[in-house]
C-alpha cells in the first residue's frame, strides 16, 4: 500500500520510527493511516488499524484517498478511471464505521470526522483549526491567520535565506511575505465556522456564533439548518448543532451546504 501511495518509506522504518520515538521519551504520538487505496479491501485495512492500534499511540487519524485533480493519480484514477482499481463507496463507508466501532473498542474516542484519540489527547493543533483559533506560523513557507487575515511566508529556500532583516538593510518581517494575503470577509468567516467547526463530532455552538458575529444562527443559515436536520444529516442538542453518522457519511455534501 505504501508502494501503491508512492511512499518511499518501508513498514519496517515506520516501527522503527515509533519504537525510536517511545525510547527517546515521547509520550504523545500520532499515526496518520489511509484507507480506499488502490486495491484495498476492508478486510485489509482492519488488519492495518489493528497493527496500529496494538503499537497503543495516544492518538491515531485516519483518512480517505481523495484523488486531487492535477495530480498523478488523478492521471491514473480519475474521472472514472479507477473503477474497478479503487474500494467503492459502500466498502470506503464500511472502512469508516468498522474503523470508529474498533476503535471504541480499544479505547480512543472519534473527536472529528477522521481523527481519534485517548481520552485527554485530542490534537491541540488541528482542534485550533477547526474552531478558528488565530495561528501565526514561523519560517519558510509557514501559513498564518490572525485577526481575519490569511497569509504565508516566501516558500523559496535560497531567497529566504538572503533576506536582510538588519537594520543597515532596511527590510523587516513583511519582507518574509511572498504569497497572497487574504482579507476574510464576514461572511466567509461564517462559512469556515460551519464547514469547519461541524467536522467536530460536538459540532458548532449557536451561543459561539452570536459571539462572533452579532447575530443568531437561524438569520444566516437557519433554513439550511432545518432541512438538514429534517433530512438526517444534523441534530441539534440545547444549543450545540453537529452531523450525525449518516451526515458524517456524506460530510463532503452536508458542509457545501454552508457557503454563502
Amino acid at each position: 500500500e505504501l508502494k501503491a501511495l508512492g511512499r518511499i518509506h518501508t513498514y519496517g522504518e515506520f516501527l522503527e520510527s515509533f519504537h525510536l520515538a517511545r525510547a527517546a521519551g515521547f509520550q504523545n504520538i500520532n499515526v496518520d493511516l489511509m484507507c480506499a487505496l488502490p486495491g484495498q479491501t476492508v478486510e485489509g485495512f482492519m488488519k492495518t488499524l489493528e497493527k496500529t492500534a496494538d503499537l497503543n499511540p495516544e492518538h491515531i487519524s485516519a483518512y480517505s484517498l481523495i484523488v486531487e485533480e492535477g495530480t498523478p493519480f488523478y492521471e491514473i484514477y480519475g474521472e472514472g478511471r479507477g473503477t474497478g482499481l479503487l474500494p467503492d463507496e459502500e466498502e470506503e463507508r464500511q472502512m469508516y464505521h468498522k474503523t470508529r466501532e474498533f476503535l471504541s473498542s480499544r479505547g480512543y474516542e472519534r473527536y472529528e470526522i477522521s481523527n481519534y484519540a485517548k481520552k485527554g489527547r485530542e490534537c491541540r493543533h488541528n482542534v485550533g483549526y477547526w474552531t478558528g483559533v488565530p495561528y501565526l506560523g514561523l519560517g519558510l513557507g509557514s501559513s498564518s491567520c490572525m485577526n481575519g487575515t490569511r497569509f504565508s511566508n516566501e516558500r523559496d529556500l535560497d531567497t529566504y535565506l538572503h533576506l536582510d532583516f538588519s537594520e543597515e538593510g532596511g527590510s523587516s518581517a513583511l519582507a518574509l511575505l511572498r504569497g497572497p494575503v487574504e482579507e476574510l470577509t464576514r461572511e466567509a468567516q461564517m462559512e469556515e465556522f460551519m464547514f469547519l467547526g461541524l467536522r467536530m463530532t460536538k459540532g458548532i455552538s449557536e451561543i459561539d456564533f452570536v459571539s462572533m458575529f452579532g447575530i443568531k444562527i437561524e438569520g444566516i443559515y437557519g433554513p439550511v439548518i432545518e432541512r438538514l436536520i429534517a433530512d438526517g444529516l444534523l441534530k441539534r442538542e440545547g444549543v450545540w448543532i453537529s452531523l450525525t453518522e449518516w451526515g458524517m457519511d456524506v460530510s463532503n455534501f452536508v458542509l457545501s451546504e454552508f457557503l454563502l
